[in-house]
């Protein structure tokens, strides 16, 4: 029996966030798996789609043969409530849920309310629901109204990673890794660095720029504002082998997130053996667990620049969270093992 599903994404599964980096290896791991995967192109521009492209996205998944399964992308499923409705009528629905679309940084009330009910409407209508983590698999159940025994958790997978003897740098070299959107806590982070003007460090911020071009400008502003632009680099998005040359030459991660539904990043950082600073938002414990790194609460300046404090001027710390860090990745699963959870679902429907 052929095993076949449709996966609707909004946009290229080319684009440089976590999100897509996850739709892009479970769709490659399920053809490893025997299923053939037709990924679907719906639109850019969500979750804020115009008309022409919400019809031009309603058209695509019409076409769709009926009957045939289909996990479509929270990022777009949870602002087409109408067509989850249209679509379920005729095929296995699937929301693939990376974080809830209200939870975004910098949304006005009215427009978080206005995700929130639009959100819980397209979930309602779908057969299966698979978050990232335990955490969003919390929140879809208790503000989305989604029953538990309908939620899988398939957390995103780890690749292995060569690990070489690592040399502190003569100054403590900071990576940062995320999209330059208010969410990722840039801001914070530099607020942070700008308190610790008396003992050395250098920052790398790797993320795309484009995503929120008045989020870059801002984060390139205050850079300047605190007289840190020979300390801090912002690359924009790059290769993904050249991110692993950075994460080899790191000295610690850190990012200020103010929510994350799993974050790649982070546990990316582990697997490269790096000490952690992060926050406690979201599903940012279910990744770091206790020991592995120092965790504060988002937007707290203060205990961010103590805790990267802390790390920077204690090499001894710094091997201590290097070494939990190593522990705790061997923990992660692998991307075979987050497919097969994936397919397990896809293969309810039947």
């Amino acid at each position: 029996m052929v095993k076949r599903v449709v996966f609707a994404v909004p946009g290229s599964l080319d684009t440089p966030t976590g999100g897509y980096a996850y739709d892009r290896r479970i769709i490659a791991e399920l053809r490893h798996l025997g299923w053939e995967v037709d990924y679907l192109d719906i639109g850019e521009g969500f979750p804020a789609p115009d008309e022409a492209t919400r019809a031009a996205a309603r058209a695509l998944l019409a076409a769709i043969p009926a009957g045939r399964p289909i996990v479509l992308d929270g990022l777009a499923l949870g602002v087409l409530p109408d067509i989850a409705a249209e679509l379920a009528s005729r095929h296995p629905l699937v929301a693939l849920v990376h974080h809830p679309l209200a939870l975004e940084s910098g949304l006005t009330t009215e427009r978080a309310d206005a995700l929130r009910r639009s959100e819980r409407a397209a979930l309602a209508e779908v057969r299966e629901v698979v978050v990232t983590s335990p955490a969003t698999a919390k929140l879809v159940a208790s503000d989305y109204g989604v029953p538990a025994e309908r939620i899988t958790v398939a957390r995103p997978g780890n690749d292995p990673v060569p690990l070489s003897a690592r040399e502190p740098n003569d100054i403590p070299h900071l990576l940062s890794v995320g999209s330059v959107v208010p969410r990722k806590g840039f801001d914070i982070l530099v607020s942070a660095l700008a308190m610790l003007a008396d003992i050395p460090w250098r920052l790398t911020i790797v993320g795309d720029l484009t995503r929120d071009p008045s989020e870059a400008a801002k984060l390139q502003d205050l850079i300047s504002r605190h007289r840190l632009t020979g300390h801090i680099e912002t690359t924009g998005a790059v290769a993904h082998s050249h991110l692993a040359t950075l994460y080899g030459k790191a000295d610690l991660f850190v990012l200020a997130s103010r929510f994350e539904g799993y974050g790649m990043a982070y546990a990316e950082a582990l697997s490269h053996g790096l000490p952690v600073i992060g926050t406690t938002a979201g599903a940012i414990p279910d990744t770091i667990p206790q020991g592995a790194g120092l965790l504060v609460a988002p937007d707290d300046i203060a205990a961010l620049a103590a805790a990267l404090r802390r790390v920077i001027v204690d090499t001894d710390e710094r091997r201590r969270l290097s070494a939990a860090a190593l522990a705790a990745a061997r923990t992660l699963p692998t991307w075979q093992d987050s497919a097969a959870i994936f397919a397990a679902t896809l293969e309810r429907l039947a």
